[in-house]
């Protein structure tokens, strides 16, 4: 279980990320069409998973916009945003700002991805929402990095995700 806070205040998370080097659980979520996105569909490819509690707060936001003008610039690589909003607030969010070099994926159905990777919050006011986290795998599925952000109000550590690569 993963200590973070809430405005300085401590809430956890029912586990822990993966580790490094350890081959990444696989997932399904749902997209902003409403189809399936799995970790299946980027075989061979480098992947962010950008994870966040939800679109409709500012740093959240935030770093969709930063890993959207990343993911621009990267090759071979993909950059999921997972959260448990609605697809259809992916998509409008997405369509909103021009987000157009992410994917999206809706944990909403059953939680399994926040169970997975251990990072559903498991107390406090967000409980059962997902905390902010990336994790970044390789072409193989390989764990290579991992932050949990210590706290939920803070943006991740987009330089040391991409350096990652």
């Amino acid at each position: 279980m993963a200590s973070i806070t809430l405005g300085g205040n401590p809430v956890s998370t029912i586990g822990n990320l993966p580790a490094v080097g350890t081959i990444a659980p696989a997932f399904e979520l749902t997209g902003s069409d409403l189809g399936k996105v799995t970790s299946g569909d980027f075989k061979g490819k480098k992947v962010v998973l950008n994870i966040f509690p939800s679109l409709d707060t500012g740093v959240c936001a935030a770093a969709v916009r930063q890993f959207n003008a990343a993911a621009a610039k990267l090759e071979n690589t993909v950059v999921v945003c997972v959260s448990k909003d609605l697809p259809f607030a992916h998509k409008r969010f997405c369509v909103a700002e021009g987000i157009d070099k992410v994917v999206t994926g809706s944990d909403f159905r059953e939680g399994k991805f926040g169970k997975d990777y251990g990072l559903t919050i498991a107390d406090g006011p967000m409980a059962g929402l997902l905390s902010r986290c990336v994790v970044v795998l390789d072409e193989n599925g390989t764990v290579k990095y991992t932050e949990q952000v210590p706290e939920i109000a803070q943006e991740p550590d987009y330089e040391s995700a991409l350096k990652a690569l």
